[in-house]
């Protein structure tokens, strides 16, 4: 018997022992939490008074959080929609073979760490909208005390739609370059089709984070301004 067949795990017991003990363990921490814990409910609305900040069910707080970073449409509707056709694109996508039937970070690593990043990014736009997020949806430490009211930013600026045009240009022409040039095996195992298509859901995905980057640390509205969309 070689080495990998004496390190295999199978499905029942091992696998689903691991499951159900886990699903018992997260149910107690549930439970023992709910009882230490009040719901975080609020007074009974008022029609005349508006909660400031109005924050949506913790779910949809990272779509809301987009909403700073993005226009209505895009964060609301496009994004989602995106990430779903993405998610299902995955099988008919990612059909190599390795790591099949077994739990394995060395023999997937670029699959892995970026599914990792887009889940994890998802997760901090919920932390950061929920927990960072004080009147007029402005950003406050935890430090900050809410009375302190801050203003909405008024040293926001765009690109010019030449320079927009430019910038994603070069963004979407040298992140599929690249990986071309210097992964050949990696783009001659996909096909150019499901290269394409990888690459681009990719860029979207990181386009993202560079983007609420370029809006806290240079205060850029827009990258691209148009009299239909604001990107």
């Amino acid at each position: 018997m070689n080495k990998r067949e004496t390190h295999s795990k199978y499905v029942w017991p091992d696998l689903v022992i691991m499951e159900f003990l886990t699903a018992v363990a997260l149910t107690v921490i549930l439970m023992v939490w709910a009882l230490l814990v009040n719901a975080p409910l609020l007074e009974m609305a008022s029609p005349g008074i508006s909660e400031n900040p109005s924050k949506a069910p913790w779910y949809f707080v990272g779509l809301q959080e987009l909403l700073v970073y993005f226009d209505p449409w895009i964060a609301g509707v496009m994004i989602p929609i995106i990430i779903v056709l993405c998610l299902m694109m995955i099988p008919y996508l990612d059909n190599n073979p390795e790591g099949s039937g077994r739990y394995s970070f060395t023999i997937r690593k670029f699959a892995v760490l970026n599914f990792i990043f887009g889940f994890s990014m998802w997760w901090l736009l919920i932390l950061a909208g929920y927990f960072f997020r004080g009147p007029n949806w402005q950003l406050y430490w935890p430090w900050e005390s809410w009375e302190a009211l801050k203003v909405t930013e008024e040293s926001l600026w765009s690109l010019s739609t030449e320079a927009g045009v430019a910038s994603l240009i070069i963004y979407f022409g040298l992140g599929m370059l690249l990986p071309y040039l210097y992964g050949k095996n990696f783009c001659k195992k996909l096909g150019a089709f499901r290269y394409m298509i990888v690459m681009i859901s990719l860029l979207l995905m990181y386009a993202v984070p560079i983007k609420i980057f370029l809006r806290l640390v240079f205060n850029i509205k827009y990258v691209l301004v148009t009299p239909w969309f604001n990107v």
